[in-house]
């Protein structure tokens, strides 16, 4: 499953990337739960929360159905 959230995150990683943002994969629980650390400007940006449950959290339940939530640590 790691692998898949990777791929996944790959795809959403140009999007945060053109605003000067990135995100890091840092673990993927055997229940589901995905860490991610935002990198640049998502790392204090307002909209952070936002860009993690709208954006990523959705485009990785939507690739790997698995994915029970994404958290930021």
């Amino acid at each position: 499953m790691k692998e898949q959230v990777q791929e996944a995150l790959d795809r959403v990683r140009p999007y945060l990337q053109r605003d000067g943002g990135d995100v890091e994969l840092v673990e993927v629980t055997d229940d589901g739960v995905v860490k991610v650390r935002l990198k640049g400007a998502c790392q204090g940006c307002p909209g952070a929360i936002q860009t993690l449950k709208l954006g990523i959290e959705r485009a990785l339940k939507q690739a790997v159905p698995e994915v029970k939530e994404v958290v930021q640590v």
